[in-house]
């Protein structure tokens, strides 16, 4: 069913893409685990990389916490005991990471991202160029207090004035410095796309395996 212009849908299945990196400062663990509260607060469920360390883990513990539903979605290389989200609500094991991004996307209402590596690059850049192609039109939001993605702008903004990106196709992500100002921006965008409601205890299609800890 389709939202209406000006209403907040129930409840959005928020894909949050964020750091898995060890290392990184506490500001950064701070914010995921701000932007996890805040997800909770609105009532919405967390889609994550499904990984229990970095930002990643911060942000779905902190959502939890806070009462959500949590779904991680983690490769089969990479879900060791020690890093894959054992504590999710439901916890999916595909077979390579490109299954596990396309699974993400498709039960994802909107998606936002947070400073990251190379894989939340990619996944950030996934979703922005499918969304400019209008293959979809959930809302893309980007998370950025300290300006990290400062550079990727403006180098976008240079390709478009060099014809390499079409007219609009950077106007489809917005940018926000606060949680509160993303959450914002993705129930207003997601009142004008059609996002699927979020049932609790909806399944996906088997896929490699999925573990259930529901």
């Amino acid at each position: 069913m389709s939202a209406s212009p000006g209403t907040t849908p129930a409840a959005l299945a928020i894909c949050v893409f964020c750091a898995s990196a060890t290392g990184i400062t506490v500001t950064h663990l701070d914010l995921a685990a701000e932007v996890g509260s805040e997800l909770a607060r609105r009532g919405h469920v967390l889609i994550s990389g499904g990984g229990s360390v970095s930002s990643m883990g911060a942000v779905a513990r902190a959502a939890r916490d806070g009462g959500a539903r949590t779904i991680g979605v983690i490769p089969e290389a990479l879900a060791g005991p020690e890093i894959a989200d054992a504590e999710s609500g439901e916890l999916l094991v595909t077979a390579d990471m490109c299954t596990r991004k396309a699974e993400m996307m498709r039960r994802s209402d909107a998606f936002l991202t947070l400073a990251g590596g190379l894989g939340t690059l990619d996944e950030l850049l996934e979703v922005w160029t499918t969304r400019a192609l209008g293959l979809h039109s959930k809302p893309v939001v980007v998370l950025d207090p300290e300006g990290i993605f400062a550079p990727l702008r403006e180098f976008s903004e240079r390709l478009q004035a060099q014809a390499f990106v079409r007219p609009g196709a950077l106007e489809v992500v917005t940018w926000a410095t606060s949680p509160a100002g993303a959450f914002d921006m993705i129930e207003q965008g997601a009142a004008y796309a059609s996002p699927r409601r979020v049932q609790e205890g909806a399944r996906a299609p088997r896929m490699d395996s999925t573990i259930s800890t529901a």
